[in-house]
């Protein structure tokens, strides 16, 4: 008997007082209300937000659909602090359990206030876009992404103070292990330093076609902290260490005024002198009344006889297009080569091509 008098008083001592003092009723509340600001959420979900999304809509302004987009999901979160507020203010603040309720309320507050301001940088970071015409594309989203860590940061930092951790004395007791950290990590300090230098210099910006000797040529697709992301011409993703900018030359063909043709044809050594004097003539003025080739005293063209090859006289041809878009540039070499060739034909010469000439002496028998 004694057993199960014990068995049942541990039964009501348990519906009495619970846990952390509370009974089963006050348990009770504290789910039921955690049920309900999950409801909650869904009905701001649903039905709320897409009302105050028609009404943002009908603006014009382009700026608050932007806002209310990246602060939808924060918001969402807004009944469950309000009702952990509730639940807050219906214990004893003195209390144990109370006090933990209390910590519990100003994290959801602390994480709330800080995701709003995270998300609210989202639609305003359009205004860091203005700065491109100063700074370079590359280093305005490293603005953006570092303001963004720094808010992130920062609502750690005041997480941890709700609990009462102090970050200071965290982050001196993680000196030693920092500077052996940095000892093992040079080399992703090298290549952050070398990714800021490589934005501040604008050495290269996003879509920006380079060549990087030794490694590969493509388009700049990103500039990351430790690498650089280039597409090359066939398709391929390749990524790069930032300190290989810094020690390597980089050739940058976008940073190009004009792009440069430079060919040189061989004719046939039978050609005269006038012929080839008249093809020249010929393709000088070609160049020059041509408005898709520039031509003035920065940039000059030349059209010359370079050199006497061992099967063809060699006609150099050197001209700027007016030009940078590959497909343009690439119809103008073809214009320029169909002007050569019908030049070449209408004048009677003849292209030459490697060749040999044997010559057989006849020798008088004795």
């Amino acid at each position: 008997m004694n057993l199960i008098d014990n068995f049942y008083t541990q039964i009501i001592r348990v519906f009495n007082d619970g846990v952390f003092g509370l009974n089963l009723g006050n348990l009770a509340i504290i789910f039921v209300s955690v049920i309900v600001s999950l409801m909650i959420r869904g009905v701001v979900a649903r039905v709320l937000v897409n009302k105050v999304k028609k009404i943002v809509t009908r603006t014009s302004n382009k700026i608050d659909d932007k806002l209310f987009e990246a602060l939808v999901p924060p918001f969402r979160l807004l009944p469950i602090v309000v009702v952990f507020l509730a639940i807050t203010l219906y214990f004893d603040i003195e209390s144990t359990l109370g006090l933990y309720m209390q910590k519990i309320n100003n994290t959801l507050s602390t994480i709330f206030v800080f995701w709003l301001i995270h998300q609210a940088l989202i639609p305003f970071s359009n205004l860091f876009n203005k700065l491109e015409s100063i700074l370079s594309k590359g280093l305005v989203l490293w603005i953006i992404k570092s303001l963004k860590y720094l808010i992130i940061f920062l609502g750690i930092v005041a997480v941890l103070e709700v609990w009462g951790i102090k970050i200071g004395p965290v982050i001196a007791g993680l000196g030693l292990f920092g500077v052996a950290v940095a000892l093992g990590a040079q080399d992703l300090f090298k290549n952050l330093i070398s990714g800021i230098m490589i934005l501040l210099e604008k050495r290269f910006q996003l879509g920006d076609v380079i060549s990087v000797p030794g490694h590969t040529e493509g388009t700049v697709e990103h500039i990351g902290f430790r690498s650089t992301l280039i597409r090359k011409f066939d398709s391929t993703p390749i990524t790069i260490p930032n300190y290989i900018f810094a020690e390597a030359p980089i050739l940058n063909y976008t940073n190009r005024n004009y792009r440069r043709i430079n060919w040189t044809i061989g004719l046939e050594y039978n050609s005269t002198l006038v012929q080839i004097k008249e093809l020249t003539q010929i393709i000088s003025s070609y160049l020059k009344d041509n408005d898709s080739f520039m031509v003035n005293d920065d940039y000059k063209s030349f059209v010359r006889i370079e050199k006497f090859n061992d099967s063809s006289i060699d006609i150099l041809i050197i001209c700027f297009t007016s030009t940078q878009d590959w497909d343009k540039y690439l119809e103008i070499k073809e214009d320029l080569a169909v002007k050569i060739k019908d030049s070449v034909e209408k004048i009677g010469l003849s292209f030459a091509f490697p060749s040999q000439s044997i010559y057989i002496e006849k020798t008088q028998s004795q």
